[in-house]
C-alpha cells in the first residue's frame, strides 16, 4: 500500500518507528507536515494539495495530529475521507478525544466507568462540585491539556476554589475529578490496535508526584491485563471512534476507571517496557483494513427521500418484547436492524431469531414515518396562541 504518516515531528521516536515498520514490510511511505496541507473544494471531488501542488493517491494515512493543530489536523483528516481514503483513526474520533469533557461525556454515555468528574463554570457552583465528586483532595484539570500539563492536584477546597477561580479567570476550562487514592501514583496505559489490546504497561509516578506520565518522570513495566481491563480498553477505543489509541486507566478498588483516550500514543515508552513490535502491529492493521475506508453511515444512508438512520428504545409495555426479531414485523415496515444494544453487550446485524428484551436499542435503518410511529407519543402542545395574561411580568420575591 501507499502510505502517508501525518506528521510535524518526522524525527521523533513514533514516527520513524511507524515509517520503519512500514519500509520493512515493502510499502510505500512519506512522513507528510500536517500543515502543509491545502484543502482543495473548486473541483468537482473533494481533493488536496501538499506543499502547492496536487497530492497524489494514497491508500491509508495515519495520523499524528498534534494538540495544538487539532481544528486543521482533523480538518485535513476530513478531507481525506472525503476522498475515501483509509484512516484508523477519523476526524470525529481525534475531536472527541482531544477534549476531556466530549470525551467523558461519550464515554458516561456507554457506562464505561471513570472516576467521578463535574464541569463548571460559576463559582457559586464550585464548592457544591467538589462535594459531588467526594470532597477534598481533587484533581482539576484543564480540558485541553496533555503529556501531565494541565494537571493539578488539590489537597482541599478552599486550594481548589482558588485554584479553578485563577484558572477561569484566564478564560480556561477545567474539569473536577475525584482523586483516586488507591491507584497511588499508578496507572495503565493500554495500546489497542483495531478490536484487541496489543501491549499494556503499568507507569508510577516518581517521588511524590502523583501524575504517572513518562515526561514527568515516571517510570513503566509491562503488564499483563485482567479481562475487566483489556475489555474496558478496547471498548472505549471504539467508542470514540479510533482504531489505534492509548486508553489510561487507573487501578480502582471496584476494576478499572477510564482516564483518557490518547489517539495519537506515544510508543518508545511502551515498546521499550514490552519488546514488542508495536509498530509493527499498528501498519498490519492497516494493510489489513486499507480497502475499507471510513465513511460516514449516517450520512450515506439518509440521502434517500424518507430514509434515516434511528435509534429505537423497545421499551417494556412495547407489542416486541419477547418476540424475536423476524416475528417483530420491523422488515414489514421497511425498518433495518443494523445493531442491538443490549446493557454493554453489542449485537451486530442480529439475526431473525435474537429475542428482543425491555430496554434493548435497535440503531434501524428504515422508513422515518414508520420509526416515529414507534417512538411512545408525547403530549402536545396546543398550537393556539393564548392570551397575554393580566401580568405578564412576577415580580422576584
Amino acid at each position: 500500500m501507499k502510505l502517508a504518516i501525518l506528521s510535524r515531528a518526522p524525527r521523533s521516536y513514533s514516527t520513524q518507528r511507524l515509517r520503519t515498520a512500514a519500509l520493512q514490510r515493502g510499502h510505500q511511505v512519506k512522513v507528510l507536515n500536517t500543515l502543509r496541507f491545502a484543502i482543495d473544494l473548486s473541483g468537482d471531488e473533494p481533493d488536496l494539495q501538499f506543499r502547492g501542488k496536487q497530492l497524489s493517491d494514497y491508500d491509508a494515512i495515519l495520523p499524528r495530529i498534534g494538540n495544538s493543530i487539532t481544528y486543521f489536523g482533523t480538518a485535513v483528516v476530513r478531507q481525506f475521507e472525503q476522498m475515501d481514503v483509509y484512516t484508523p483513526n477519523t476526524a470525529y474520533g481525534i475531536s472527541n478525544s482531544r477534549d476531556k469533557l466530549r470525551a467523558s461525556q461519550i464515554l458516561s454515555k456507554h457506562a464505561i466507568e471513570m472516576p467521578a468528574t463535574t464541569f463548571v463554570r460559576d463559582r457559586a457552583d464550585v464548592i457544591p462540585a467538589i462535594e459531588r465528586v467526594g470532597g477534598a483532595p481533587v484533581v482539576i484539570k484543564l480540558l485541553e491539556g496533555t503529556q501531565g500539563i494541565g494537571v493539578i492536584l488539590a489537597p482541599d477546597i478552599k486550594v481548589a476554589e482558588g485554584i479553578i477561580e485563577t484558572l477561569q479567570s484566564t478564560r480556561q476550562n477545567v474539569l473536577i475529578q475525584r482523586f483516586v487514592k488507591e491507584s497511588r501514583g499508578r496507572d495503565i496505559r493500554a495500546l489497542v490496535v483495531g478490536d484487541r489490546v496489543v501491549a499494556a504497561m503499568r507507569r508510577v509516578a516518581k517521588g511524590d508526584e502523583f501524575r504517572s506520565n513518562v515526561h514527568r518522570g515516571g517510570s513503566v513495566e509491562a503488564v499483563e491485563l485482567e479481562p475487566a481491563f483489556e475489555e474496558a480498553a478496547v471498548r472505549s477505543a471504539q467508542i470514540m471512534g479510533l482504531r489505534v489509541a492509548g486508553v489510561d486507566m487507573l487501578e480502582g478498588s471496584s476494576g478499572p476507571l477510564v482516564m483518557e483516550v490518547n489517539s495519537s500514543p506515544g510508543l518508545e515508552g511502551i515498546e521499550a517496557a514490552t519488546k514488542l513490535d508495536i509498530a509493527g502491529e499498528i501498519i498490519d492493521y492497516i494493510d489489513n483494513q486499507v480497502a475499507f475506508p471510513q465513511i460516514d453511515v449516517r450520512q450515506r444512508l439518509s440521502v434517500s427521500t424518507g430514509y434515516g438512520v434511528a435509534e429505537l428504545v423497545v421499551h417494556g409495555d412495547a407489542d416486541i418484547v419477547g418476540k424475536n426479531l423476524g416475528d417483530s414485523g420491523l422488515r414489514e415496515k421497511d425498518i433495518s436492524v443494523l445493531t442491538l444494544h443490549r446493557g454493554t453487550h453489542v449485537i451486530p446485524n442480529p439475526g431473525g431469531t435474537v429475542v428482543l428484551e425491555s430496554e434493548d436499542r435497535l440503531l434501524c435503518f428504515g422508513k422515518l414515518e414508520e420509526m416515529r410511529s414507534m417512538i411512545p407519543a408525547r403530549r402536545k402542545r396546543s398550537r393556539k396562541v393564548k392570551r397575554l395574561p393580566k401580568h405578564p411580568i412576577q415580580e422576584q420575591a
